[in-house]
Parts: structure tokens; C-alpha cells; sequence
């Protein structure tokens, strides 16, 4: 197999330096969170502006909750999505060793565990303020996208989360991992790409992800709530649910499995196997999603407006 597109080379690390002789750095990933969350929040600025677009004329919250719900949101968003990662991908790794759970440099956020983080949040933002949970939930669904987008373009820039092998032309040959420390990871030049010479062309799934549960499904909510989805509620919430899991299922087909996974037989990291065919890890905890974002579609088409 030869691929057809040349993986980037661009380094993770946007930029590093030292302060007080303890090395950091701004990466690409970090960069994604960030960038996406403050889309989202100006995606929700926008929509709590126009009363027309709610039941009855009625905005969720007012500008300056939002500005409170900010904070509720990133650490719904970091703790739930290391503690998923935690707990679905590696739990033996860190149970073993604790205090690492607290080392996210180290890298390993789980979307399912940072949604479940966020729905936490919300939920607990919602009774503090007295506002409509359901509503709530239609605002931050559709300030996910962006997030999503934006991360998996950085998992791409990363090298990480690639695809299974792949003769498409397409495909990509991705590098074993990027040389942070030549002395721990026995690499002889920092700041390389390693490369071992066994690597094959893969499924740029990242890439795929980011097209289907960012940019498609992002068009969508978009659309949907200026056209008058935000007035029944939980509806928005409901197809970032469905659409969600239903991208995420297809995307595992061409997924690798994580490392955790990698030596299942077959080696897709198949957590169910049925047949000669299986469930990954990730469409297991989306296939929950997927069933909740029908219920909350019926829900919602249900309700008279």
C-alpha cells in the first residue's frame, strides 16, 4: 500500500519556554479547547439575544448567566473528560498509580466522559439559577461543534487517534510519535517526527470526525435553531444526541482501536464481539447517546408549542 498524502509534520507545540526552570508549552490541542469553547459561547451570545428564537419569547439565560455558566462548562469539560478516559479507555493504568490521573499533559481526554461532565454541570447550573434544564441543554448542544471540530484537527496535527490500515488514495502514513525527550523515549533528535520504517498508510479518521460530528452536524444546529428548533425544547439536544453517536458509530468502522484495545482479536479493539463483526469502545458509549437523542427528538416533536 502507498498513501497518496503525506502526513504534516507540524509540531504539536505551538510554542514552549520555561518559567522558573519548569518547562510548558501551548499546544495544538489546548488551543483547540479553547478556541471551541469561546465559539460556542459566542454561539450561544448570539441566539439569547434574539427572543424570537425561544418558547414563548423567553430566553434560556441572560448574558451575564452565560458568563457564570462559562466556568461550570470548562470544568465539566476537563474533569469529566479525564475521568472518562480514566475509566473507559485505561482504568487499570491509573488505579494502579492515581496521583497520574492528575498529570493531563500526559494527554488522554474521553469526549463521552467530558459530555457526561458538561450534562453534570449544566444540570447542577440549572437548579442553582431556576432556569429550563431542557432549554439549557438545546444552548450548550449547540455550542459543542465547534469543540469538536477543532479537536479532531487537532488530534490529526497530533498523530493520534489514526485510522486502521487503508489502500485508499486517501490514505495517510502517520509517524510512530513526536521526540518531546531523546533520553526518555530514545529518540535522537528533539523536535522530530519518528518514524520506524513499518508504518502503513491509514484512514485519516480524524479527519472524519471532524467533517461528520463538527462541521455537518455543527451546520445543522446552526440551522435548525434559526429556524425555529430552540422552541421546542430538548429538540436541538436531541439531534446533537442522535447525530453524534450515529457519526461516531460509522467512524469506528475505520478507527483504530485505543491502545487499551489494540491487542483484541480481531484486532480492532472490539470490547462485544458478535460473529466475526464487534462493537468498539466508542460505539458502545454511543449507542446510549444515540437512543437518548431519539428519545429526546420524540420528546420534543411531542410537546404542542
Amino acid at each position: 500500500m502507498q498513501a497518496a498524502l503525506t502526513f504534516p509534520e507540524i509540531a504539536p507545540e505551538i510554542v514552549s519556554f520555561t518559567v522558573f526552570g519548569v518547562s510548558l508549552a501551548i499546544r495544538w490541542y489546548a488551543l483547540a479547547y479553547i478556541v471551541g469553547i469561546l465559539i460556542g459561547w459566542q454561539l450561544i451570545a448570539s441566539v439569547i439575544k434574539r427572543p424570537s428564537l425561544w418558547p414563548a419569547g423567553d430566553p434560556v439565560m441572560t448574558r451575564e448567566q452565560l458568563e457564570a455558566l462559562l466556568t461550570w462548562v470548562i470544568i465539566g469539560v476537563v474533569v469529566g473528560g479525564r475521568l472518562g478516559y480514566v475509566l473507559f479507555y485505561e482504568p487499570d493504568v491509573y488505579l494502579a498509580d492515581p496521583i497520574r490521573i492528575l498529570w493531563i499533559t500526559e494527554g488522554g481526554m474521553a469526549f463521552h466522559g467530558g459530555l457526561l461532565g458538561v450534562v453534570v454541570a449544566g444540570l447542577l447550573f440549572s437548579r442553582q439559577q431556576n432556569l429550563r434544564f431542557l432549554s439549557l441543554a438545546d444552548a450548550l448542544a449547540l455550542a459543542t461543534p465547534p469543540g469538536l471540530f477543532l479537536g479532531r484537527i487537532a488530534n490529526f496535527i497530533n498523530a493520534e487517534l489514526w485510522g486502521r490500515p487503508s489502500d485508499a488514495a486517501w490514505a495517510v502514513t502517520f509517524p510512530s510519535f513526536f521526540c518531546r525527550d531523546t533520553e526518555l523515549q530514545n529518540c535522537a533528535q528533539e523536535g522530530a517526527w519518528i518514524y520506524f520504517g513499518d508504518e502503513v498508510p491509514r484512514h485519516p479518521s480524524q479527519l472524519y470526525e471532524s467533517a461528520l460530528e463538527g462541521l455537518v452536524l455543527g451546520l445543522v444546529l446552526v440551522w435548525l435553531a434559526w429556524r425555529g428548533g430552540l422552541k421546542r425544547p430538548g429538540l436541538v439536544a436531541g439531534i446533537f444526541f442522535a447525530g453524534y453517536a450515529a457519526a461516531r458509530i460509522f467512524v469506528e468502522l475505520f478507527r483504530q482501536a485505543d491502545q487499551s484495545f489494540i491487542d483484541a482479536n480481531p484486532p480492532w479493539g472490539y470490547v462485544i464481539e458478535i460473529g466475526p463483526w464487534g462493537l468498539t469502545m466508542g460505539q458502545v458509549l454511543s449507542l446510549p447517546m444515540l437512543i437518548l437523542g431519539l428519545c429526546l427528538i420524540a420528546f420534543a416533536l411531542g410537546r404542542r408549542v
